[in-house]
Parts: C-alpha cells; sequence; structure tokens
C-alpha cells in the first residue's frame, strides 16, 4: 500500500512520540510512575513489562484512550491530552477482536472504518499485507483466531497511518503467521512508518526493534537497543544455564511445514 511521503524517514533524528513525566494512579496503585522516552520518525519501539508493569496504560495514555492524571504525551507535535482527536489521525491502533461487526463481510468493515476518517478505503491492498484477500467476502465471525488478529493489523492501517501501536501483534499466531507479521512490520519501517509495540515474545523485541524501554511497577528501568541491553548483561558476567543450539525446535518446524501460511 502506498503511503504519503510525510511518513518517509527523511526526518530521521526528530521525534514523533514524546513522553514527558506521565503518571497515572488507579486508586492505592500507581500504574504509571514518571514515564519519559522519546520514539523516532521510522523507528520500531517496543515497551516490555510483566503484566502489570504499566507498559498497557501508558501506551493508551499516548492513543488518547486514557487521560494522565500529570505530565505529557506528544505525537507529531500534538497534545494527546489537549486534542485527543487531532492525534487519531496520525496514528493506527491495533483492535481487539470484540471492536469488530461479528456478521459484516471484512470489506465492508474496512470501509465502515474508513468512512469514519471521510476517506475512500480500498480494500485490496489492506487485506493484500495480512493475507486475507481470498477471504474479503467472508463474515469476521467466521475467521479463525489468528485470521482475525491479522485482520485487527490490516484494519490499524485504514487511515494510512504515520505512527502504529501493536499491543501483543504476534500473540496466538502460528509460526508461519508470526513470521509473516514480522516480515510486515519490517515492511512498514522501510516505508517510513513508526512502530510503537508491546509483546512478551523477547526474541521478536530482539528481531524487530531498534529499541526497548523495559518496565516494572510503573517506571522504565532501562532503555536501549537490544544489542548493548545483551552486551551489558554480559558484560556483568551472566552465563547461560545450557548451551545455546544451533537452531530450535521453531526453525524444525518452519522447515518440515514451511513459511507460507494455511488457511482451511
Amino acid at each position: 500500500m502506498q503511503i504519503a511521503n510525510n511518513h518517509g524517514a527523511d526526518g530521521a533524528g526528530e521525534p514523533i512520540i514524546v513522553v514527558d513525566d506521565l503518571r497515572k494512579r488507579y486508586g492505592d496503585v500507581q500504574a504509571v510512575d514518571g514515564v519519559s522516552f522519546e520514539v523516532q520518525k521510522g523507528e520500531v519501539f517496543a515497551l516490555l513489562g510483566p503484566n502489570g508493569s504499566g507498559k498497557t496504560t501508558t501506551v493508551e495514555i499516548i492513543e488518547g484512550m486514557r487521560t494522565a492524571d500529570s505530565g505529557q504525551a506528544r505525537v507529531g507535535g500534538i497534545d494527546v491530552g489537549k486534542d485527543p482527536k487531532a492525534v487519531k489521525h496520525l496514528i493506527g491502533v491495533q483492535l481487539q477482536s470484540s471492536a469488530f461487526f461479528e456478521h459484516l463481510q471484512l470489506q465492508e468493515i474496512l470501509k465502515m472504518l474508513g468512512s469514519i476518517y471521510r476517506m475512500k478505503v480500498d480494500p485490496e491492498p489492506l487485506l493484500n499485507t495480512v493475507d486475507l484477500w481470498e477471504r474479503r467476502s467472508a463474515s469476521f465471525r467466521t475467521l479463525s483466531g489468528g485470521q482475525k488478529q491479522r485482520f485487527a493489523i490490516a484494519a490499524a492501517l485504514v487511515n494510512d497511518p504515520a505512527v502504529i501501536f501493536l499491543d501483543e501483534p504476534t500473540t496466538g499466531l502460528d509460526p508461519q503467521a508470526r513470521h509473516l507479521m514480522w516480515e510486515t512490520i519490517a515492511g512498514w519501517k522501510e516505508e517510513g512508518r513508526t512502530i510503537v509495540l508491546t509483546t512478551h515474545y523477547m526474541e521478536e523485541a530482539e528481531e524487530l526493534c531498534d529499541r526497548v524501554a523495559v518496565m516494572d511497577a510503573g517506571k522504565i528501568i532501562t532503555l536501549d537497543t537490544p544489542d548493548t541491553l545483551i552486551k551489558e548483561l554480559i558484560g556483568r558476567g551472566f552465563q547461560r544455564d545450557h548451551e545455546v543450539r544451533a537452531a530450535t525446535l521453531e526453525d524444525v518446524f518452519l522447515d518440515l511445514t514451511g513459511r507460507s501460511l494455511r488457511e482451511f
């Protein structure tokens, strides 16, 4: 899918997301506790952390879905707290499957979402991105779990966003679909889009991300490139309990079954 020129990476080095001292409390729980970071244009950036670490709340504040108690988040120079509607035209958000109309065709859902942005949407390139064009006339409820996950990714692209937010995008996907998703994210980066994701798969973050921030108890405890963080750990004397093998069981699976998707 073609994207607008202002999504390009010509602004490399200029932050498209700026988060400054975000704080959010729920009762006695300080969910986000003074979080600050920047994301550059064209970067793949991950927020990592255990459940309850505050990463999802942080992302939802940046998306304009939640209001911070204090601090500021800006996307493309727009203050999210002051103008969340304007920010929504710059971003694409991977929705949970429950957000879609179960009985509508996939192509109908995408066209309807486009109408929200007053855009005429061509479903074909969007569905081709996630290898679902052949299911364009299928209703959402007939999709498998993995297909629903992939369709949610296509829906995030409806408004041709400069920044894409993905919440655990490969959870529940088989190895073939997961590698397709990795290739898709790499393609978005080449187009100049910025991707912010959360994931519990550390190999996924290592494979895809330019930088990662690790959160715990509402705070960012480290932020750097995956290579730098790994080298720092080794430099502190870390050693694995067992030898790392040249291949994994997933490598065996893909070698035996191939990398192409299977749709039934």
